[in-house]
């Protein structure tokens, strides 16, 4: 079964979703990342979705990337199969959206000198 990425997407259809949720991990999402994202890396997907009130919902809008889109497509995938209806992606996923000149995210460490 073949799931087609989605186009990356406007500022526009990331406030539309009810979740925007990055796969990557830790260290990767605070190098940086989409405004509004939450972060929960691939290997724990399925347990997070699974265990969080609001995330369980399987008709909310989720709205998947990664690094490239290559968790991101597995990660929708799974959920598809766990029976969230309306998951997605965003094609060439962080990166793309970088190249593309989109705004990012970079969390700043408090300085503990």
């Amino acid at each position: 079964m073949r799931f087609p990425l989605a186009k990356p997407r406007p500022p526009s259809a990331i406030s539309g979703a009810d979740y925007l949720i990055d796969v990557r991990e830790d260290d990767e999402f605070h190098d940086g990342h989409i405004a509004g994202a939450i972060n929960i890396p691939r290997g724990l997907l399925e347990f997070k979705m699974s265990n969080d009130e609001g995330l369980c919902q399987r008709d909310k809008q989720i709205l998947l990337y990664c690094k490239t889109s290559g968790r991101a497509a597995l990660s929708a995938k799974a959920l598809k199969e766990l029976g969230y209806s309306q998951v997605s992606s965003i094609a060439g996923g962080f990166d793309a959206w970088v190249a593309a000149g989109k705004a990012v995210v970079t969390p700043k460490l408090p300085d503990f000198d």
